[in-house]
């Protein structure tokens, strides 16, 4: 997600397993910067979200990438990883 100087990565979220999940949620921007956020989605059926902190843009919005993953709960070696999802660069957005 991008206003003005800003940016960040949400996922939206429900968690219908009745188990325990893990998730990161990652933001990848230019120039090798990151920024991880590591959540625990509630084992209900309730929608929830988890989100990035916002940080300065450096570059245009088509220049960052955000990936969210989920994963069973566990050792993280054995847990399966059950969804991972990322962002569209931009149309027209080098890559």
């Amino acid at each position: 997600m991008a206003r003005k100087n800003t940016v960040w990565a949400r996922v939206y979220y429900r968690n219908t397993t009745g188990e325990e999940l893990r998730s990161v949620l990652t933001l990848m921007g230019p120039g090798g910067r990151t920024v991880e956020l590591h959540c625990a989605p509630a084992a209900h059926d309730e929608p929830g979200t988890c989100e990035t902190p916002r940080i300065p843009a450096s570059g245009t919005p088509g220049s960052v990438t955000a990936i969210a993953e989920f994963m069973g709960a566990g050792p993280v070696e054995e847990a399966p990883l059950l969804l991972r999802a990322g962002s569209e660069r931009a149309p027209g957005a080098g890559g």
